[in-house]
């Protein structure tokens, strides 16, 4: 099964905001204190005309929302995140959040670059002003997200290590599991899925929205990723070099994990949940990459997953729990 697009797609996009803007995409969503908070990446200088055009930078903003699908962003960009960059000359870029929350605080997980390699890291806001930074991986390490509660006492994150040397210098990346007893220091790591166990990817999968907990375990989507050299998705990154090709699609998928060993997965969706086909899924700044970063269970049952279209704009798709659950039909 697909989920079932919102109507209104995207729910964010450059022309929402007031500031500088480009690419509004890969969002981390959250329901905290009876409100929605969005924290999404804002990637300035780049265009249908080709990207790089003057200067380009990276910052995080803020929108919220009454409802989850009607979104105000706010007047400038999120400062603490550029504050923390400014402050360590080792860092040049801080961008793709995700948002958990955990005993009534909220939890950022994002992704550093520095001179010295990708780095994943995680840190705590409560009023979305100004936060710690809790801890930071070594490289390369990303696409991070918490589970939204402790298990056995113990933080619980997925994440996908990017291994240069591991499995034939190829692309094959896969999610593995940590623990932590304050999310500050990270172990007992554990491979969870491999990307040979999923039938539409070919080449890396990782972690995308943080779970959700439901009756039959922990319900998690996974970003994959199908690659053909000989097929051009188009693109607006190679605007500028007409013999380039874009042959990444990224898809979303889903698996249910143990509820009480969440490193072993019990069952995974044999099709795509959000493969592309809309255009503005399809024609952006990478053609045909779907990337979800939000998911919430409402009250009823209702599941809300929020996606990053095309590198591009933020999008929002809809099921119920039910038949979420009833998708998977590969099981272990």
């Amino acid at each position: 099964m697909e989920l079932k697009r919102y109507s209104g797609n995207p729910v964010l996009q450059a022309s929402d905001l007031s500031y500088p803007a480009s690419l509004v995409f890969n969002a981390g969503i959250c329901k905290f204190k009876g409100r929605y908070y969005m924290v999404f990446r804002n990637d300035v200088g780049f265009s249908s005309k080709g990207w790089g055009r003057g200067t380009t930078y990276t910052n995080l903003g803020i929108a919220e929302s009454d409802d989850g699908i009607h979104w105000i962003p706010r007047d400038k960009p999120w400062a603490a995140p550029q504050e923390y960059v400014d402050a360590d000359p080792e860092i040049s870029r801080f961008y793709d959040p995700r948002l958990t929350v955990i005993e009534d605080r909220v939890y950022l997980c994002f992704a550093v670059d520095t001179r010295h390699g990708l780095r994943g890291g995680i840190a705590v806001t409560d009023d979305f002003e100004k936060f710690d930074v809790l801890s930071l991986s070594i490289p390369d390490d990303r696409n991070m997200v918490l589970f939204p509660e402790k298990i056995d006492g113990c933080f619980v994150r997925l994440e996908r290590p990017m291994p240069e040397y591991s499995r034939g210098y190829k692309e094959l990346f896969d999610i593995w599991l940590s623990k932590s007893p304050d999310c500050r220091y990270w172990g007992d790591s554990e491979l969870v899925m491999g990307l040979e166990k999923v039938p539409f990817a070919n080449a890396k999968i990782g972690p995308a929205a943080p779970p959700i907990k439901t009756s039959e375990g922990w319900l998690a989507t996974f970003h994959a990723t199908y690659k053909d050299p000989n097929r051009d998705l188009l693109g607006w990154e190679i605007a500028n070099n007409p013999k380039a090709i874009w042959h990444k699609e990224y898809l979303a998928g889903l698996m249910l994990l143990d509820l009480k060993n969440p490193a072993k997965v019990l069952a995974i969706s044999s099709q795509p949940v959000i493969k592309a086909r809309e255009k503005y899924e399809l024609d952006g700044f990478r053609g045909s990459v779907i990337f979800p970063g939000g998911m919430l269970l409402e009250p009823n049952g209702e599941v809300k997953v929020y996606y990053g279209a095309a590198d591009t704009v933020e999008c929002l798709a809809t099921a119920t729990v039910d038949e979420l659950l009833r998708s998977l039909d590969i099981t272990f």
